[in-house]
């Protein structure tokens, strides 16, 4: 069984890296001089995501592409969940 205090700092590490990357990535986007709006006919924008309430997933996606994406996460977090947390 995993110990607390590692869950802990993992969770705290990952919190850590995504700021890191949504702030790297601000930086990135606003040096390059690229704006969308010089090109507003050829961008396509696509979302999607998973939703997990206990063990029943929630997926939505604009197109069907991204629905199965949102699948497959949702199945790669149920065993990661399952791993983590029920494995002897």
């Amino acid at each position: 069984m995993i110990k607390g205090n590692t869950l802990i700092l993992s969770g705290f590490l990952v919190v850590l890296l995504g700021i890191s990357l949504i702030i790297i990535g601000t930086i990135i986007q606003s040096g390059s001089g690229n704006n969308s709006r010089e090109n507003d006919s050829s961008a396509e924008i696509k979302t999607g995501g998973v939703i997990l309430i206990g063990p029943i997933p929630i997926i939505f996606g604009s197109d069907k592409r991204m629905a199965i994406t949102g699948v497959v996460m949702a199945l790669i977090l149920m065993v990661a969940y399952y791993y983590l947390f029920y494995r002897k």
